[in-house]
């Protein structure tokens, strides 16, 4: 009997648990936005103690519950705000806060727009001429990029058409602005440019070809890409780093809930691209 091959079905039978029960309370919280949820409320959807659920927890989805239920909110509150004419006030309580000023400054803080900054976001991605960025391309990049740079190659499942924005970020989950990022029109080799020093999260989110322009912005998680390096990148003025690989595979549930980041990279590319 082999027993590390025991050991290593029992090691992927407890991720696979964890897992299932990490999606359930997802499921449960995601259903009930407007309810107040302590991490207790959450530990006792899982069955757990506080400390094992918020280990577990944040080793499945890299952040921990309570940031990811305001991620959970926010998204929420973007979907509201572009697909009814609800007032910023009643979205804020329709998605479970209880202060108007708790949530304009979360929302802010987290998305990089106000709430209704946010609503007047959604005339302009609808206004925009799409086809000819699908023709054309984004903005030529340089042959000479301004150091320091990384550059490397996005993989799509074969058959992708669409948006691929790809940002440096300082945390797991995509918030506010990218450090710094580009916008592809299909898969294959990225350049990203005039990089600041530090340590960075370097993400991508591919969004399927739509007519419906909105969707850019409030994409249907079951069509949505997600990929990430595979370390932590190290950005210094020394050194270009170059040949980074990033592989998309289809949004999870225990993904964190893509927020305004990487749509915003869209915003700044139109401003480039019209200019």
């Amino acid at each position: 009997m082999n027993l590390n091959h025991i050991i290593g079905n029992e090691k992927k039978g407890t991720l696979q648990s964890r897992q299932k029960t990490v999606e359930r309370v997802i499921t449960t919280i995601s259903e009930k936005l407007d309810e107040q949820y302590s991490l207790s409320d959450m530990a006792h959807i899982a069955y757990l103690s506080p400390f094992h659920f918020n280990r577990i927890f944040h080793q499945i989805t890299g952040l921990p519950p309570s940031q990811f239920l305001y991620a959970l909110r926010l998204e929420q509150a973007k979907r509201l705000l572009l697909t009814t004419e609800m007032s910023v006030t009643d979205i804020c309580f329709e998605v479970g806060y209880n202060s108007l000023g708790t949530f304009t400054s979360r929302f802010t803080e987290l998305v990089g727009l106000s709430p209704r900054d946010y609503r007047r976001l959604g005339e302009k991605i609808r206004s925009f001429d799409w086809e000819k960025l699908f023709r054309e391309g984004w903005k030529t990049r340089s042959d000479c990029p301004t150091k320091p740079f990384l550059s490397g190659t996005i993989y799509a499942p074969e058959g992708f058409e669409g948006l691929i924005f790809t940002g440096l970020f300082q945390q797991m989950i995509p918030q506010n602005f990218p450090v710094a990022g580009t916008l592809m029109v299909h898969s294959g080799s990225f350049v990203i440019d005039s990089l600041p020093d530090g340590e960075f999260h370097l993400l991508s989110a591919a969004l399927p070809h739509s007519k419906d322009a909105i969707k850019y912005l409030l994409p249907d998680f079951s069509e949505i890409l997600v990929g990430v390096s595979e370390t932590t990148i190290s950005i210094t003025s020394k050194r270009n780093i170059k040949d980074l690989e990033i592989y998309l595979r289809p949004f999870e549930i225990t993904d964190p809930p893509i927020l305004l980041a990487l749509p915003n990279l869209l915003v700044n590319s139109l401003t480039s691209l019209s200019s």
